[in-house]
């Protein structure tokens, strides 16, 4: 099982910025999918974003055009740049990587925005 570490959740006012890290060990970090999930109150966790060993990207709707998914691949760590964020991106942030059948979760960091 790959252990997956992320930091850098916490309370913002609305229409500022966060960024989430994800540390990983470079055999995860080469061969795995890795993403963002996150999970609001009273809701199903939902895909936010993914990011291949070869660096392409895909977002959902709602966050497409205000986050950023990238890697540093010295550091073996992957990042979601969060700006202009909303209320409405409360939620439990999750690291997800994925080599199938191997499917690996992080712990969550916990990210506020208040209006």
């Amino acid at each position: 099982q790959a252990q997956l570490v992320e930091t850098g959740g916490g309370l913002v006012q609305a229409g500022g910025s966060l960024r989430l890290s994800c540390a990983t060990s470079g055999s995860v970090f080469s061969q795995y999918i890795m993403a963002w999930y996150r999970q609001a109150p009273g809701k199903q966790r939902e895909f936010v974003a993914f990011i291949t060993t070869g660096g392409s990207t895909n977002y959902s709707d709602s966050v497409k055009g205000r986050f950023t998914i990238y890697k540093d691949n010295a550091k073996n760590c992957m990042y979601l740049q969060m700006n202009s964020l909303k209320p409405e991106d409360t939620a439990v942030y999750y690291c997800n990587a994925v080599n199938w059948p191997n499917n690996n979760w992080g712990q969550g960091t916990q990210v506020t925005v208040s209006s």
